[in-house]
């Protein structure tokens, strides 16, 4: 049974039951089921602010948990919500102990109902209730949708401050409209249930423009619901605040309720429905009108008359409503209001007479659908209306006439087909859904949304006697209310991601955004190029969002990944710009439009570690700064909008250039080269390295109005390199240790995000409490992380397990994110984990303790170990500044190329800094950041490179000793890349003071030879693989090795060459020469053609010819396959295995004759005798030291030598 209490308490400022301690009392109903209801009458409208609960006396019956709906007329009414999600309150737990809930927000309402959700399962249902408020007084007037009142206000005023409460019977409607001068109008407008504030500012004229400038701004939604809402707007300096700031004019002529008909731009409906409490600038304009103190048009009255369409909710899965059917004529005639998120869900259902199938009435894609099934076979199929899911009411209708069906959509879209056989239902309807009995299945899913005016048989649905269960059939419906909830309203999609949503969630469309996540609020991007440096990234343009999932937005950007990675902003006009005398012009202006705007620019500078931007001025007649003494002519203003007169090269503030700074100007007694006013030309260039400073936005240029004057400036782009948060890091050595920051706000959103590295099984990242809500990430055991918080749902934990153990003393990277839809976690570039937040709980993350890193304040035992890079909702923390002034911790953290250590290529050493790391290339046949770029070259005929070896005598100093022991040919280790259209041709040839040798080339058929001689008195073997024909043109790799007897040879599409003029065959093929590309040339640990291409000065090197470096030996285009042939020398003695200590020369020469676009390279061996010793030590520091003839030798190597990875 269905059963509802109803208590009046006219008078005073609570409402209670307060029964007498000597006997048993409170409301308890006859059955205890979700049906029952205890309802309140205030008597009047009273502000309510809290609520209080008490078991019934003596007795064992109390309510767990329970709804609060509130409402001014006792119908349709609405649930009070906590946070804007949670539904439920929590009740009591015994029949004595008082609850008591506070408001975050006031209710005005005159009704209060408890619907009591849960009780103690050993008792029933039993309350006592008390709530808490105070008088309102309320000043109220009705529109009927032709009336308004107009208002005249007395002057402008420099405040302006309106506030009222509206409720409205449409959804779309004006509420004010305010006039000003010059057709600046401002109009606050309802449609289709949102309030939109719409400002024109008329006509203005700008630079010899004209323009009718129109700005929008809108807030809220469903707000045709029928109950109260309240919008303030504040006019204050030529602001408006309506949700977000909009410029405005001086009003001096509003009206109220609509729009006067004459003169009006306006052809919108007028409002219909009630205002409450107008003030504007404290004048209550209500009662004005009541007095008759402004213009009343139409039928305007000062009440609310509430009109009771009383609505249904279909909430769960569960829900249906069963009607019977007892029409008193042949036809039918069913029709009702709907409301609904959904796509999809089934409205009506009934099966018809006399046994002709099943009609079903259903969304589908958001259209109106019908269709009459029998047997499982479609005999009437109809659709009508569109995006019927948009959160307004549609009315729909049902109706036979005569032998026609006909579907009508809001009265307008109107579909009609012919039936056989009459449709009429059999027994009964359903709406929203189906018992589910076994029988009749539902198979186009429930609806969830809200119904009103329900028709059957053209007589509406008394929805008060199905709720008393006098007629029909229910479960799980939502009586005398609608309980749709806008939950895109206000959006939690953050950086632009668009909100759809159904009837229980929402979701983000977060394409186009550089965002991801449930809400959208992690960043896809990096934060800096030393970040994608790290990543093993090389240069190239990349989106870079300085301050991750912060308002900033991610910027495409140049990253130059150099010894450094420098980030390269461009700007408009980066090019010499050269000024002639003008005369009537006496200074010249440039804007400098960079390609991200004044925040992005702010903050990249900001996080940088240096900056700078090329300033040039190249002068004839035309004086710069004006130096010693006088006014500058030329200035330039920075980011902050301030003017500068100095000059790049110069300190800030000196009115300098850069030669004043070094005392080399043109004269001793000026600052620059220009101010000595040179009938010829001079220049004063440097560069601006100030971070507050940069980069330049404006150049003002003077002095270009006298006869002969002539000037050209430059401004290069800003660049700038390092990345402050990246590296900054601690080091806790004690479990107690920890630092401290102020309290993490991460209400709705709240991402975290940092390195760490340790030898420790387990240990606390980070955690911060509140009074019940907390958050913590922490190392649980060597393989598992946990990622842990509450925000008053209870704890909630995700966890991702690792394959290896995370106590490797390697940097591993941990993200985490909560937001109001999911929490989610990821470790490396593992699969993440990911947990979905309970459906209308919790959603504010509440805290108010100190952020502890490192440690807790709750537990134990701190982490042992480095964290780095931590960064909170897009801030990075300063662990080095608060480790410096912290016992137990230390600033920095050493020990990178164990992580990062495998970015360095082709046998690339890595090198540890202080903040990061290098690639030394030094013993590798490429170049680049990550000894990754390949070294190629073009030739053409004529051209040659020489490469000797030379070893020393046993009493040489080994810093000069350039001996390489594998160079004694007891194994080789060859690899080269090249490409040709010639044969035969001669790829590389290595001999010894002895006269044996190895040579590679192709032989007539193009087919890759190698001939060894590794004893002077036997014949030459050649060993052939059986590769197809290499020279196509195309780029093969060929790899080489041979140990002792044994011979290995790989040849892929990317290869080698080299070629000696002893043996009659390698004479010839050389005498033809080679034309083709050669690339990544490696003899054991020499990189010869790298020496000859970026060293060429050097001794061991000679080339002849013209050399040019080309990137024909680029790898993109490589074959799949590959073939690897494995040859025996068998008997073959090592003839280098008895020499002494005499000087060994080992000629390679490189030739390569001409074709258009390839390139050729061959090792041409000269005469090969004795030389002499090396008159003088090379220095330590010289480029040779990259071609150590020790390959384990630790040699210096200066900052020059060596290719740095920060």
């Amino acid at each position: 049974t269905y059963m509802g209490s109803t208590l009046f308490r006219p008078r005073g400022h609570k409402a209670n039951l307060f029964i007498s301690p000597k006997g048993a009392g409170g409301w308890s109903p006859l059955v205890s089921n979700k049906y029952q209801w205890l309802e309140i009458d205030l008597g009047e409208r009273t502000e309510v602010t809290a609520v209080a609960t008490q078991g019934r006396y003596g007795s064992s019956d109390w309510v767990n948990g329970y709804f609060l709906m509130f409402s001014d007329t006792g119908h349709n009414w609405r649930q009070y919500r906590q946070e804007d999600s949670i539904g439920a309150f929590s009740g009591n737990t015994n029949a004595d102990s008082v609850v008591m809930h506070k408001f975050q927000q006031p209710v005005f309402t005159q009704f209060l109902r408890v619907l009591p959700l849960d009780w103690n399962p050993n008792g029933r249902v039993g309350l006592r209730l008390e709530a808490y408020g105070c008088r309102y007084k309320s000043d109220v007037v009705s529109f009927e949708g032709t009336s308004y009142l107009l208002f005249r206000t007395t002057g402008p005023s420099t405040r302006n401050l309106l506030s009222m409460n509206f409720k409205s019977r449409h959804n779309t409607g004006i509420l004010m409209h305010v006039e000003g001068q010059h057709g600046q109008t401002l109009t606050l407008e309802l449609l289709k249930g949102k309030l939109f504030l719409h400002l024109r500012k008329g006509t203005l004229q700008w630079r010899g423009t004209s323009g009718d400038f129109h700005t929008t701004a809108s807030s809220g939604s469903l707000l045709d619901d029928q109950h109260w809402h309240r919008v303030t707007m504040e006019h204050l300096r030529g602001r408006v605040n309506f949700t977000v700031d909009k410029t405005t004019q001086q009003t001096n002529h509003i009206s109220f309720g609509g729009v006067p008909a004459v003169g009006s731009e306006h052809s919108r409906r007028n409002f219909h429905g009630c205002l409450e409490n107008v003030l504007y600038n404290d004048v209550n304009v209500i009662e004005m009108a009541r007095d008759q103190q402004l213009s009343i048009m139409g039928n305007v009255t000062f009440s609310c008359p509430e009109t009771v369409a009383m609505p249904v909710t279909f909430a769960s899965p569960e829900s249906f409503l069963r009607l019977p059917w007892e029409a008193a004529r042949d036809g039918l005639a069913v029709s009702l209001q709907l409301r609904t998120w959904n796509k999809v869900g089934l409205l009506v259902t009934f099966d018809l007479r006399h046994q002709a199938g099943t009609l079903w009435l259903y969304l589908s894609e958001a259209k109106l659908r019908l269709q009459i099934i029998k047997a499982g076979r479609v005999t009437a199929d109809m659709a009508a209306g569109m995006a019927l899911n948009d959160g307004q009411w549609h009315s729909v209708d049902l109706s036979t006439q005569r032998d026609r069906l006909v579907l009508a959509v809001d009265k307008a879209d109107t579909f009609t087909t012919t039936t056989s056989l009459p449709v009429m239902p059999s027994s009964h309807i359903f709406l929203g859904g189906t018992i589910n009995d076994g029988g009749c299945r539902n198979p186009f899913g429930v609806f969830q949304g809200c119904m009103r005016l329900i028709h059957r048989d053209n007589t509406l649905v008394d929805l008060i006697k199905v709720q008393q269960m006098v007629i029909g059939n229910f479960s799980d419906l939502q009586m005398d209310m609608c309980g749709i909830i806008d939950r895109c309203s206000p959006s939690h999609c953050e950086h632009g991601g668009k909100c759809t949503q159904a009837w229980s969630t929402f979701h983000c469309n977060c394409s186009s955004t550089g965002y991801a996540g449930a809400t959208c609020h992690s960043s896809i991007y990096e934060p800096s190029c030393e970040a994608y440096k790290h990543q093993g990234n090389t240069s190239g343009f990349y989106h870079i969002d300085v301050d991750g999932s912060g308002p900033i937005k991610p910027q495409l950007i140049y990253c130059n990944m150099s010894d450094k990675a420098w980030m390269v902003i461009q700007h408009n006009n980066t090019e010499l710009t050269k000024l002639r005398a003008s005369s009537g012009i006496s200074q010249h202006l440039a804007h400098f439009n960079y390609s991200a705007d004044t925040e992005q620019l702010g903050a990249l500078i900001t996080q940088a570690e240096y900056c700078e931007q090329e300033l040039s001025y190249h002068c004839k007649k035309s004086r710069l700064l004006n130096t010693p003494d006088g006014a500058p002519f030329t200035w330039w203003v920075g980011r902050l909008g301030e003017a500068h007169t100095y000059w790049g090269g110069a300190l800030p503030s000196s009115q300098q250039c850069a030669c004043g700074l070094q005392d080399d100007c043109a004269e001793p007694a000026r600052f620059c080269n220009c101010d000595s006013d040179l009938d010829a030309w001079a220049n004063d260039s440097g560069v601006l390295s100030h971070k507050d400073h940069l980069p330049v936005r404006l150049l003002a240029v003077g002095d270009i109005n006298r006869p002969g004057s002539e000037a050209a400036y430059r401004v290069g782009p800003l660049q700038c390199y390092g990345d402050k948060d990246f590296w900054n890091a601690a080091y806790f050595n004690k479990e107690t240790s920890y630092l401290h920051f102020p309290t993490f706000h991460g209400e709705l959103s709240a991402d975290i995000s940092f390195f760490f590295k340790t030898s420790s099984s387990s240990g606390v990242f980070l955690e911060n409490l509140g009074i019940k809500d907390f958050i913590r990430i922490e190392l649980s055991s060597p393989t598992e992380i946990v990622f842990s918080f509450d925000v008053g749902n209870g704890p909630f934990e995700v966890r991702v397990e690792t394959p290896m153990d995370l106590n490797d003393e390697r940097w591993h990277h941990v993200r985490a994110e909560r937001n109001v839809k999911e929490a989610s976690l990821h470790v490396d570039h593992l699969p993440g984990a990911r947990q979905k937040a309970p459906a209308d709980g919790h959603i504010h993350l509440q805290l108010n303790s100190q952020l502890f890193v490192g440690g807790t304040a709750s537990r134990q035992k701190g982490f042992l170990g480095c964290i780095r890079t931590l960064k909170l909702n897009g801030n990075t923390l300063d662990l080095e500044e608060r480790a410096n002034i912290t016992p137990g911790v230390r600033p920095g953290c050493p020990g990178h190329c164990n992580t990062y250590g495998g970015l360095c290529q082709n046998q690339g050493h890595c090198v540890e800094r202080h903040n990061g790391f290098t690639c030394d290339c030094s013993v590798s046949a490429y170049t680049g950041t990550f000894c990754h770029k390949e070294v190629s070259a073009y030739f053409r005929p004529g051209t040659s490179v020489t490469y000797v070896f030379r070893e020393l005598s046993g009493n040489a100093s080994t810093q000069s000793s350039y001996l390489y022991s594998d160079l004694s040919l007891r194994g080789e280790n060859v690899s080269l890349s090249f490409s040709t259209s010639q044969t035969p041709a001669l790829l590389l040839y290595v001999s010894s003071y002895h006269r044996e040798y190895l040579a590679v080339f192709l032989n007539r058929n193009g087919q890759l030879d190698v001939k060894y001689k590794l004893q002077s008195n036997k014949e030459a073997e050649v060993f052939r693989s059986n590769t197809r024909n290499l020279a196509n043109g195309q780029l093969h790799r060929v790899s080489i090795r041979r140990h002792a007897e044994s011979l290995s040879v790989q040849v892929r599409q990317i290869l080698p060459s080299c070629q000696i003029e002893l043996d009659p065959e390698i004479a010839r093929l050389n005498s033809l020469g080679f034309t083709g590309c050669l690339s990544v040339v490696q003899f054991n640990a020499v990189a010869p053609l790298k020496a000859a291409l970026l060293y060429p000065h050097t001794s061991t090197v000679t080339v002849s010819g013209t050399l040019t470096e080309s990137n024909c030996g680029s790898s993109s285009s490589s074959s799949p396959y590959a073939a690897e042939t494995t040859h025996s020398l068998l008997g073959k003695a090592d003839p280098f295995g008895t020499v002494g200590t005499g000087v060994i020369a080992v000629v390679i020469f490189v030739i390569l004759a001409a074709l258009a676009i390839m390139a050729r390279f061959l090792y041409r061996r000269k005469e090969t005798c004795p030389t002499q010793e090396p008159k003088g030590v090379k220095s330590e520091d010289s480029p040779e030291t990259l071609f150590s003839n020790d390959p384990n030798s630790q040699g210096v190597i200066n900052d020059n030598q060596k290719e740095y990875f920060i």
